[in-house]
């Protein structure tokens, strides 16, 4: 089977299955090699690795993965792909297909049964549209994974990285940095896909860290904290904290921990670093011990 990332096989590999893209899964197919091998590198791949591809599409870069990998299990949602993976991946005996959606499936049985439990290495190359909730699922749930390495629309990848006072700065930014250490490996134009997305891309390597950045009693808290922030974004802290349904303190309260960190009545949230959100979440938790 010839590659994938040559635009002419990709085209002829569709027409052949008379394959039309489903917008409701957020469908672009990679077909500039150069970024592949940028994904294959960034990732760290190699022969002791199981790598968990999402979305691998018609198989492009899976084909890329199963020359580097010890074994790949690539985790398709669209049923119209899964006949033309058994063609374009026919040449290896290293990748497992499963006609899944990544959000119900179980990751820590995955490691289990194709890597005896060691952590996994995801490659992805993620519809912009679910993007959030699959690297949010991946992070939190506590599944067994080295890295992360991924495709996403670039602002979205620009908001993960950046730091307090960006206007790309918000609860994305802090959740991904708390679980993982994120870093830009490429920007990639939307010549480099079928069909063209409106909108840039980047690929963003997100290494799941051994212990969060900072200590906090109460991670739950901290993140309704955040959320809170930045559903309001314009408003002050001070207002953003106190009107949120979720949390329970008082303004009287609010206003105390605020002032207890340092900081002025009229800061906003935007402002505050994971360690600012970390110590007023303390303090919050702190008034409602016994």
């Amino acid at each position: 089977m010839p590659t994938l990332g040559n635009p002419r096989n990709t085209i002829e590999i569709l027409q052949k299955y008379d394959f039309t893209f489903q917008k409701r899964f957020g469908q672009n197919f990679l077909i500039d090699t150069h970024v592949l091998d940028k994904i294959i590198r960034a990732a760290g791949v190699t022969k002791d690795d199981c790598v968990l591809e999402i979305g691998p599409g018609i198989g492009t870069m899976t084909q890329y993965l199963a020359e580097s990998a010890g074994h790949v299990v690539a985790v398709e949602i669209d049923a119209k792909l899964i006949p033309i993976l058994k063609e374009t991946l026919a040449a290896y005996d290293n990748i497992t297909v499963l006609n899944e959606d990544i959000l119900k499936t179980d990751i820590q049985a995955l490691s289990e049964a194709y890597n005896g439990g060691r952590p996994v290495k995801v490659v992805a190359n993620l519809p912009y549209y679910i993007t959030t909730p699959i690297i949010m699922n991946l992070l939190e749930s506590n599944v067994p994974v080295d890295n992360i390495t991924v495709m996403v629309q670039k602002e979205v990848a620009d908001r993960m990285q950046t730091g307090p006072g960006s206007k790309d700065y918000g609860a994305l930014s802090l959740a991904v940095q708390y679980y993982a250490e994120p870093y830009i490996v490429a920007n990639v134009p939307p010549n480099c896909f079928m069909p063209r997305p409106n909108v840039g891309s980047a690929v963003i390597r997100l290494t799941k860290r051994s212990e969060p950045p900072v200590q906090v009693s109460d991670p739950d808290l901290m993140f309704r904290l955040i959320r809170a922030s930045f559903n309001q974004r314009r408003k002050t802290l001070q207002n953003g904290l106190g009107n949120a349904a979720e949390l329970s303190f008082s303004r009287e309260e609010i206003a105390a921990a605020i002032e207890s960190l340092g900081l002025a009545p009229t800061v906003r949230g935007e402002a505050l670093s994971l360690e600012q959100f970390a110590a007023l979440a303390e303090r919050l938790g702190e008034n409602r011990k016994p």
